[in-house]
């Protein structure tokens, strides 16, 4: 039997949870292995279009279970539609957990953060095994609907109205473990960032290479210039001393006196 906050009691199934070719080359390679050492992690975009009311992330509950101390989960509901969706949350335990908000209503395209708090346990259940289970229940409200404006019926699905759920499980976590899976991604995050270091640095190199091959190539037709312009130093210099020789002969030629 499912209750609300209010003590009512609902019946209802809970199911199981479900530059060159070779830079070119490693850079990709390189993007490739970020990529997978992040993916099913970390996600924090927006989940893809469904045909639901809404949509829920994370699909669990877990909570870090630590004795006398509370824990708390935070799930995020994104409205799939165009309408205004009515939501509200119930649970197998009532009295374990504190629900904030546990009724709401979310506008056309946006979301609402629901926390959901355990409360301080003095025993640990055995194997740290859970049986509670959470419902959170949706359906179109008319427009510009508030949660002090729904009715008792919202969620009645007796009169035909067309009523979502979601079944959540929940999930106990040593303080251990969660501290082992802190330590995992942590370990990954630092191997992405020595991976985007290298990368940085061979991108510096190249470009650095490229730069020399400029510098290179404008010292190789700096050369080429100073060639030419010699080449036409000397050519004119020749051509001088032909026209002073020449200058020199007929000068004499006209000095000599006449033979007659």
């Amino acid at each position: 039997m499912l209750e609300d906050r209010n003590g009512r009691k609902e019946p209802g199934p809970f199911l199981s949870p479900q530059s060159t070719t070779s830079s070119l080359s490693w850079s990709v390679q390189l993007s490739l292995i970020v990529w997978f050492s992040f993916r099913g992690r970390i996600d924090f975009t927006m989940p893809a279009a469904s045909s639901r009311l809404i949509s829920v992330h994370p699909d669990e509950l877990k909570f870090q279970l630590e004795l006398g101390k509370q824990s708390y989960c935070d799930l995020k509901v994104w409205n799939n539609t165009e309408h205004h969706v009515a939501f509200k949350v119930k649970t197998t335990s009532p009295k374990k957990y504190f629900v904030q908000p546990n009724i709401g209503v979310i506008h056309p395209w946006d979301s609402s953060v629901i926390r959901v708090t355990l409360q301080s346990q003095s025993e640990n259940p055995r194997d740290m095994q859970c049986k509670d289970k959470f419902l959170l229940q949706s359906t179109i409200v008319p427009p510009n609907t508030e949660v002090d404006g729904l009715q008792q019926d919202t969620f009645n699905k007796d009169d035909g109205k067309a009523v979502e759920e979601c079944k959540l499980r929940v999930v106990y976590v040593s303080p251990q473990a969660a501290e082992e899976a802190l330590k995992e991604l942590k370990q990954n995050i630092d191997s992405s960032s020595d991976l985007q270091r290298l990368k940085d640095e061979k991108d510096k190199i190249i470009q650095q290479t490229q730069l020399l091959q400029q510098e290179l190539e404008t010292l190789k037709r700096r050369r080429n210039r100073k060639g030419e312009s010699g080449f036409s130093q000397i050519f004119a210099v020749f051509v001088g001393l032909i026209g002073i020789m020449v200058g020199i002969l007929l000068n004499l030629s006209l000095s000599s006196p006449s033979t007659e």
